[in-house]
């Protein structure tokens, strides 16, 4: 078995956090039934993708990042989206 992203193995508490209250939730470019939640960590951010099928949802990946990417914001934290 292969990890893709090795720095993230034994980070399931911070994958979970993320899910529960992210800072901020971002619909992917690439498939409007894909979103990115983050959340802070330190210095970086974690970023879960997960796909949303017929009212469920799975996680894709999840990763460190350095900058939040750009797109339509569909949450963030103490700020209402219209």
């Amino acid at each position: 078995m292969t990890i893709k992203h090795p720095v993230m193995a034994g980070k399931e508490i911070q994958v979970i956090k993320t899910l529960q209250d992210p800072f901020i939730i971002r619909q992917s470019k690439k498939d409007a039934n894909v979103c990115l939640y983050y959340r802070e960590f330190g210095v970086r951010y974690i970023c879960v993708v997960v796909k949303h099928e017929n009212g469920t949802g799975y996680i894709i990946s999840f990763y460190p990042v350095d900058n939040i990417k750009k797109g339509i914001t569909i949450y963030e934290k103490n700020k209402i989206v219209s």
